[in-house]
């Protein structure tokens, strides 16, 4: 599907594998992240969220491309990946205080699969 993806050198193959890694890792942040100050201009906001919803669903998609090579490195740095953001950004490990379960929603609704 992709000829001469993700590269025949290891040096290639490692780089692949950390973009891929740390694209998954920034669609967790997104997902989590608290970025657009509240505010009474809802319009204004509705349009920061699409966009930020926009950026995430695409490079969601750009993880996927990469997963659809078949290349178990790569599908297992993509869930590495997402694992990770997940365990930094949405779990309750690294919160300095406990939080209610929706006392401090994200800016964008979860990624469903």
């Amino acid at each position: 599907m992709f000829p001469g993806w993700p590269g025949q050198r290891f040096s290639s193959y490692l780089s692949v594998l950390a973009s891929v890694f740390l694209v998954a890792l920034a669609i967790e942040w997104l997902s989590h992240a608290r970025l657009i100050k509240p505010s009474t201009n809802y319009v204004a906001v509705g349009f920061q969220q699409t966009v930020m919803y926009a950026i995430r669903v695409a490079l969601a998609f750009l993880v996927m491309l990469a997963v659809m090579s078949f290349n178990i490195g790569v599908f297992i740095a993509a869930v590495t990946g997402y694992s990770v953001g997940f365990l930094i950004f949405g779990s309750q490990v690294f919160k300095k205080s406990k939080v209610e379960p929706y006392e401090n929603l994200s800016d964008l609704p979860p990624l469903n699969c």
